[in-house]
Protein backbone atom coordinates (compact mmCIF):
# COMPACT_ATOMS: atom_id res chain seq x y z
CA UNK A 1 0.00 0.00 0.00
CA UNK A 2 1.20 3.50 -0.75
CA UNK A 3 0.44 6.33 1.68
CA UNK A 4 1.09 9.71 0.07
CA UNK A 5 1.69 12.54 2.52
CA UNK A 6 1.90 10.23 5.56
CA UNK A 7 4.92 10.26 7.86
CA UNK A 8 6.48 6.89 8.67
CA UNK A 9 6.18 7.47 12.42
CA UNK A 10 2.45 8.20 12.10
CA UNK A 11 1.85 5.13 9.91
CA UNK A 12 3.73 2.94 12.38
CA UNK A 13 1.74 4.32 15.31
CA UNK A 14 -1.56 3.64 13.53
CA UNK A 15 -0.38 0.16 12.47
CA UNK A 16 0.54 -0.73 16.03
CA UNK A 17 -2.93 0.34 17.18
CA UNK A 18 -4.63 -1.71 14.44
CA UNK A 19 -2.62 -4.81 15.40
CA UNK A 20 -3.37 -4.40 19.10
CA UNK A 21 -7.10 -4.04 18.38
CA UNK A 22 -6.88 -7.33 16.48
CA UNK A 23 -5.41 -8.88 19.69
CA UNK A 24 -1.83 -9.20 18.38
CA UNK A 25 0.96 -8.45 20.85
CA UNK A 26 3.90 -6.45 19.56
CA UNK A 27 7.23 -8.29 19.79
CA UNK A 28 9.53 -5.90 17.88
CA UNK A 29 8.99 -2.23 17.07
CA UNK A 30 11.90 -0.52 15.30
CA UNK A 31 10.98 3.02 14.25
CA UNK A 32 14.35 3.67 12.62
CA UNK A 33 14.24 0.55 10.44
CA UNK A 34 10.48 0.89 9.86
CA UNK A 35 9.57 -2.57 11.12
CA UNK A 36 6.87 -4.05 13.37
CA UNK A 37 6.62 -7.74 14.26
CA UNK A 38 4.07 -9.42 16.49
CA UNK A 39 4.31 -12.42 18.74
CA UNK A 40 2.56 -15.52 17.43
CA UNK A 41 -1.19 -15.37 18.05
CA UNK A 42 -3.12 -18.61 18.34
CA UNK A 43 -5.89 -18.87 15.75
CA UNK A 44 -9.38 -17.90 16.84
CA UNK A 45 -12.02 -20.62 17.10
CA UNK A 46 -15.40 -20.38 15.36
CA UNK A 47 -17.17 -19.47 18.63
CA UNK A 48 -14.76 -16.61 19.41
CA UNK A 49 -16.75 -14.03 17.48
CA UNK A 50 -14.68 -11.13 18.85
CA UNK A 51 -11.48 -12.48 17.27
CA UNK A 52 -10.33 -10.77 14.08
CA UNK A 53 -7.41 -12.93 12.96
CA UNK A 54 -9.50 -15.18 10.69
CA UNK A 55 -10.08 -13.26 7.46
CA UNK A 56 -11.98 -15.99 5.58
CA UNK A 57 -14.35 -18.89 6.22
CA UNK A 58 -11.53 -21.28 5.38
CA UNK A 59 -9.29 -19.66 8.01
CA UNK A 60 -12.06 -20.07 10.62
CA UNK A 61 -12.37 -23.76 9.75
CA UNK A 62 -8.62 -24.36 9.82
CA UNK A 63 -8.23 -22.56 13.17
CA UNK A 64 -11.13 -24.53 14.64
CA UNK A 65 -9.75 -27.91 13.54
CA UNK A 66 -6.03 -27.37 14.11
CA UNK A 67 -3.74 -25.56 16.51
CA UNK A 68 -2.64 -22.60 14.37
CA UNK A 69 -0.75 -19.44 15.11
CA UNK A 70 -0.09 -16.33 13.04
CA UNK A 71 2.75 -13.83 13.15
CA UNK A 72 2.53 -10.42 11.45
CA UNK A 73 5.41 -8.38 10.04
CA UNK A 74 4.84 -4.87 8.70
CA UNK A 75 7.55 -2.92 6.88
CA UNK A 76 7.55 0.81 6.15
CA UNK A 77 9.74 2.16 3.34
CA UNK A 78 10.13 5.94 3.21
CA UNK A 79 13.29 6.01 1.06
CA UNK A 80 11.08 7.01 -1.85
CA UNK A 81 7.77 8.85 -1.83
CA UNK A 82 5.01 7.99 -1.27
CA UNK A 83 5.53 5.91 1.88
CA UNK A 84 5.19 2.20 1.10
CA UNK A 85 3.69 -0.23 3.63
CA UNK A 86 3.90 -4.00 3.21
CA UNK A 87 2.38 -6.67 5.44
CA UNK A 88 3.29 -10.34 5.74
CA UNK A 89 1.33 -12.84 7.85
CA UNK A 90 2.94 -16.24 8.42
CA UNK A 91 0.79 -19.18 9.52
CA UNK A 92 2.06 -22.23 11.42
CA UNK A 93 0.33 -25.43 12.55
CA UNK A 94 1.31 -27.44 15.62
CA UNK A 95 2.43 -30.97 14.88
CA UNK A 96 2.40 -33.40 17.80
CA UNK A 97 3.82 -36.90 17.41
CA UNK A 98 1.47 -39.71 18.35
CA UNK A 99 1.87 -41.38 21.70
CA UNK A 100 3.17 -44.90 21.24
CA UNK A 101 1.52 -47.73 23.12
CA UNK A 102 3.73 -50.72 23.86
CA UNK A 103 0.97 -52.81 25.41
CA UNK A 104 -2.58 -52.83 26.71
CA UNK A 105 -1.43 -51.74 30.17
CA UNK A 106 -0.39 -48.38 28.65
CA UNK A 107 -3.58 -47.81 26.63
CA UNK A 108 -5.18 -45.69 29.39
CA UNK A 109 -2.22 -43.28 29.14
CA UNK A 110 -3.38 -42.28 25.64
CA UNK A 111 -6.02 -40.05 27.20
CA UNK A 112 -5.33 -37.11 29.46
CA UNK A 113 -7.46 -36.14 32.42
CA UNK A 114 -9.83 -33.26 31.92
CA UNK A 115 -12.30 -31.43 34.06
CA UNK A 116 -15.26 -29.24 33.17
CA UNK A 117 -13.28 -26.09 33.95
CA UNK A 118 -9.80 -27.06 32.78
CA UNK A 119 -8.34 -29.26 30.08
CA UNK A 120 -4.65 -29.97 29.87
CA UNK A 121 -2.47 -31.61 27.28
CA UNK A 122 0.15 -33.84 28.82
CA UNK A 123 3.07 -34.91 26.68
CA UNK A 124 5.67 -37.53 27.40
CA UNK A 125 9.33 -36.58 27.01
CA UNK A 126 9.59 -37.95 23.46
CA UNK A 127 6.49 -36.07 22.30
CA UNK A 128 7.69 -32.83 23.85
CA UNK A 129 11.07 -33.25 22.12
CA UNK A 130 9.51 -33.93 18.71
CA UNK A 131 6.65 -31.44 18.65
CA UNK A 132 7.10 -28.67 16.09
CA UNK A 133 5.38 -25.76 14.41
CA UNK A 134 5.06 -26.41 10.67
CA UNK A 135 5.14 -23.42 8.32
CA UNK A 136 1.94 -23.28 6.24
CA UNK A 137 2.93 -20.18 4.30
CA UNK A 138 1.28 -16.80 4.13
CA UNK A 139 -2.27 -15.68 4.85
CA UNK A 140 -3.00 -13.25 2.02
CA UNK A 141 -6.57 -12.61 3.18
CA UNK A 142 -5.40 -11.42 6.60
CA UNK A 143 -2.57 -9.39 5.05
CA UNK A 144 -5.13 -7.56 2.95
CA UNK A 145 -7.44 -7.01 5.91
CA UNK A 146 -4.64 -5.53 8.04
CA UNK A 147 -3.43 -3.17 5.30
CA UNK A 148 -7.01 -2.10 4.58
CA UNK A 149 -7.61 -1.29 8.26
CA UNK A 150 -4.39 0.71 8.47
CA UNK A 151 -5.36 2.73 5.39
CA UNK A 152 -8.93 3.26 6.62
CA UNK A 153 -7.77 4.45 10.03
CA UNK A 154 -5.20 6.84 8.55
CA UNK A 155 -7.79 8.32 6.17
CA UNK A 156 -10.29 8.68 9.02
CA UNK A 157 -7.72 10.41 11.24
CA UNK A 158 -6.70 12.74 8.46
CA UNK A 159 -10.32 13.55 7.64
CA UNK A 160 -10.18 12.08 4.14
CA UNK A 161 -13.03 9.63 4.56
Amino acid sequence: MELPGTAKARAMQVSEDVLRRMHFRIDKYDAQAGFIQTRPLSGGQFFEVWRQDNASARAVGESSLHSLRRTVQIRFDDRVQPLKVSCQVNVERLCLPEMRVAGMSQAAALYTDSHASLQQLELNAEQARNMAWIDLGRDGDLEGRIVERIGDKLRRLEGLK
